[in-house]
């Protein structure tokens, strides 16, 4: 199920733009950025989608502008994961901050979810329908309007004539040119916009991955004061790898010429233990084949054998017995 995905799953390899172009397709929006998500109403629609009738859409607040009310549209994601069995945890406080690296993640998953039920169809599903009924329905159907719709041409000038053209062309001769140079300055702040956000996603993903490796180390170094094995030579070794203050490759040899003198150390000790075990198992041996040898042979004769024997012993001797 996508509720257990590990963080190396391909899931969490598609990029910003295939989650936008799915958000906008899927529920007919017109999101820009993966933190237009952030206030969770994006989220309980699409499990809507997933399971028709299954969210209380009444309760969605697609206007949801404070923390306050993000936190009610998450309470209601949690109430369908209830209910559905779904063991994946929300961060709701990361993510109303509206983090780009935070909702890209989760977004991520809810795309695999949605994919993993029907592949990914949504059949006669109406996300504009379905959104009628919830808070802020005329913001988000404002977004899921193209602007380009918004533009029409006008049909009603009449067309200037040729004296009142060159008139305008010739009236202010850097019109012209101040027009393109606005729009060559909004391209490029759109393309530095857009590498702007590209670095802030590796930054977090490489702050995330540094923090995952510090709290393993760290794991690392409390096992080693445990007070039964911190005075173990291999303890010794491994906290000699974990302070080491520079990238010489001479402090992982000495740590294992450590480990490696105490094994030899504790070789000879491991024979003469054996060779005592060996001693002790012949000694054993030994005794019980004695006291096998040693036990009298006589005690094996029926009790009336024995007493005939006794008292042949005793007339053999007698002087009263004479032929």
């Amino acid at each position: 199920m996508a509720n257990n995905i590990g963080m190396m799953d391909s899931a969490y390899f598609v990029g910003r733009s295939e989650i936008l172009s799915w958000i906008n397709s899927t529920l007919h929006l017109n999101l820009s950025k993966v933190e237009d998500a952030a206030s969770g109403a994006v989220q309980c629609q699409l499990m809507d989608a997933v399971h028709p009738g299954l969210v209380p859409m009444h309760k969605v607040n697609f206007d949801a502008k404070t923390e306050y009310d993000m936190i009610q549209n998450y309470k209601v994601l949690q109430d369908v994961f209830n209910k559905l069995k779904i063991t994946k945890h929300i961060e709701v406080n990361k993510l109303i901050k509206g983090r780009a690296l935070d909702n890209l993640e989760f977004m991520q998953w809810m795309k695999k979810y949605c994919d993993s039920h029907n592949s990914g169809l949504f059949y006669n599903y109406n996300p504009i329908e379905r959104r009628e009924g919830s808070k802020g329905c005329k913001d988000a159907a404002r977004k899921s309007v193209n602007n380009k719709g918004n533009v029409r041409p006008n049909t009603t000038t009449s067309r200037p004539s040729s004296a009142q053209g060159n008139r305008m062309s010739s009236a202010n001769p850097t019109t012209n040119q101040a027009v393109k140079a606005v729009k060559t300055n909004t391209a490029a702040v759109s393309a530095y916009e857009e590498q702007i956000t590209e670095l802030k996603l590796s930054v977090d993903s490489l702050e995330k991955e540094r923090d995952f490796y510090f709290s393993k180390l760290r794991d690392i170094e409390i096992l080693c004061q445990t007070p039964e094995i911190e005075n173990s030579p291999v303890v010794a070794a491994l906290q000699k790898v974990l302070y080491a203050t520079d990238d010489d490759s001479s402090v992982v040899a000495e740590a294992q010429a450590m480990v490696a003198q105490q094994m030899k150390q504790l070789s000879p000790i491991a024979e003469i233990a054996e060779e005592n075990i060996m001693t002790e198992n012949q000694k054993r041996k030994s005794v019980s084949f004695d006291s096998d040898l040693g036990s009298p042979a006589n005690t094996k004769l029926p009790q009336r054998q024995r007493l005939s024997d006794v008292s042949n012993v005793q007339c053999s001797g007698s002087p009263l017995i004479s032929f």
